[in-house]
């Protein structure tokens, strides 16, 4: 085969495109893996702070969001949790399980790119960073012009991701070279990202630092985990995974009693009539928040409350209203919502289904995951899926 003609060609150098490159090249295919940036699998580096959460136990199809989402079950089902954490093993990376089923490194998030570019050079993949996509041609090949040299390949995968992150490098390059070729996008917005607060809710942002076991909603979805109030609104677990779901202009349930029962405040008010709203919240809660939250209720006393005020307000505790009037945008996004539409490609192969030799994979196609290892592990199940048919 001439030196700048292969089989295969994958623009992006993150987890998606690193897997794909290092399974298609052991199948015996000729790839090369190119990268504008000049070291591979940065958001890798920085994920799970800096032990890259690699995968999680619990993974399944309902974890994500998509247009179609049954589109990620027959990549999710062939190349599962257990399959990434056996080639973890065979690289002899120690890991632990945190909370929740998410997998992180004993050591470095270092480990995992380093296993993928062993994988790589098992592989024999050809490596092109630092060096940018100038143009792509197609013909009956794929004709890629990378600085002032010209790579031909009947495969072409895109693997760039989607623009969380820019400080990374991160782009919407894929979803312009897909458009290109008739691929539709549905509509991207940051995701897993710190939501903002203005309005009435603004006395809010003057308890940056609190955080505190909630379930938060949005939408149908629910998560119950930790909330944290910043100097400019809401982030924490909870609110990250809330995020995905949150729509401009909808308010975001919390539930800031999740163990309490409706009518815990009555019952209280039998037991201890004397104590005060802002006493009960603080047994639970942390106490700047019980204090923001019975101000704002205006409640003191139970015994000076009347029943019904008390049972308005252990409805309103357990569904607080926030109405959030933005969030905080690509640059604090961990991943990104929607991308190249997945009715235009396949879901056993990632093919475009009306453009031959066209892959996507990995955050660039409309397939989200929620926190907690989703992602990474999408990218190496669509990664898998790709690299089995260039």
């Amino acid at each position: 085969m001439p030196r700048d003609q292969y089989d295969a060609i994958i623009l992006g150098a993150g987890a998606a495109g690193l897997l794909c490159a290092a399974i298609a090249g052991q199948r015996g295919r000729r790839i090369l893996l190119v990268d504008h940036a000049d070291e591979v699998g940065k958001k890798i580096l920085i994920s799970g702070g800096g032990r890259c959460n690699f995968t999680n136990l619990h993974t399944a199809p309902d974890r994500y969001l998509s247009a179609n989402p049954h589109f990620a079950k027959s990549a999710l089902s062939r190349y599962t949790a257990a399959d990434f954490i056996a080639l973890v093993d065979s690289h002899r990376i120690a890991w632990h399980e945190k909370t929740l089923g998410q997998l992180f490194c004993d050591g470095s998030a270092k480990q995992i790119v380093a296993l993928l570019l062993d994988e790589c050079a098992r592989g024999q993949v050809d490596l092109a960073l630092g060096q940018s996509v100038t143009d792509i041609a197609h013909v009956t090949d794929y004709r890629v012009t990378i600085g002032a040299r010209t790579v031909t390949a009947p495969s072409l995968v895109l693997a760039t991701g989607g623009p969380s992150i820019p400080k990374l490098g991160a782009t919407g390059f894929a979803y312009d070279v897909a458009r290109r070729f008739g691929l539709k996008i549905v509509e991207p917005r940051p995701a897993l990202v710190p939501l903002t607060l203005a309005g009435d809710d603004l006395l809010f942002r003057d308890l940056a630092g609190v955080a505190t076991p909630v379930v938060a909603r949005a939408g149908k979805a629910s998560f119950h985990e930790a909330a944290l109030f910043t100097h400019r609104g809401l982030s924490g677990p909870a609110i990250l995974q809330a995020s995905s779901y949150w729509r401009h202009g909808d308010a975001v349930g919390i539930d800031f009693l999740p163990a309490a029962t409706p009518d815990w405040l009555l019952a209280l008010k039998r037991t201890q009539p004397r104590t005060t709203l802002r006493r009960a919240l603080a047994a639970t809660i942390p106490d700047r928040l019980a204090e923001a939250l019975s101000d704002r209720l205006a409640i003191g006393e139970l015994a000076a409350t009347t029943d019904r005020r008390l049972t308005d307000a252990a409805r309103t505790l357990a569904d607080w209203r926030f109405h959030p009037n933005g969030s905080e945008g690509y640059a604090k996004a961990e991943v990104t919502v929607g991308g190249i539409s997945t009715a235009d490609l396949s879901s056993q192969t990632m093919a475009a289904r009306r453009v031959p030799g066209l892959y996507a994979i990995g955050e660039a196609v409309d397939v989200t995951g929620w926190l907690g290892g989703y992602n990474f592990q999408w990218a190496w199940a669509s990664g898998w899926a790709a690299a089995q048919d260039v």
